[in-house]
């Protein structure tokens, strides 16, 4: 059984999370107002986990023979997550991410599906802890609103 399937899904992947790290980290930033600190520290951490999660993905694409994206061309065809505006309100950034978070959770279950359909176990390990991670993203961005 090819692997095609499961490495376009995994670039997808990678496109929309390299694509909310630059985003998460532009309003780490650049946010403004009086929950500056906590919002601040709160985007590190999910942004840090968003770096960790891209080198992961572009080594599973990697390991299945393909070469992984990594131009801001491929990943502006490849990504469902639009780019922030760094001057947006700290609650305007904080609903974008958590919608971003959701947005990254469908792309997440498309890949899943695939790599199910594949039987390949270690693309459904990680698409499942990836899931999780964004889960809780997502609560602890709308719980700051």
């Amino acid at each position: 059984m090819t692997n095609q399937p499961v490495i376009a899904a995994l670039k997808n992947v990678l496109a929309d999370n390299y694509a909310l790290y630059l985003k998460t980290q532009n309003y780490h930033w650049n946010v403004e107002g009086a929950n500056f600190h906590s919002l601040h520290l709160l985007f590190e951490g999910q942004y840090t986990d968003l770096a960790l999660a891209i080198d992961t993905t572009a080594e599973l694409i990697r390991g299945l023979g393909d070469k992984a994206p990594g131009t801001f061309a491929a990943y502006s065809q490849l990504s469902t997550i639009k780019e922030g505006n760094e001057n947006a309100s700290a609650e305007q950034m904080v609903k974008e991410l958590a919608d971003d978070q959701v947005a990254m959770q469908k792309t997440l279950q498309k890949a899943l599906e695939t790599a199910q359909k594949a039987g390949d176990e270690v693309a459904v390990g990680f698409l499942t802890e990836r899931l999780t991670a964004h889960r809780k993203a997502a609560w602890m961005l709308k719980s700051s609103i």
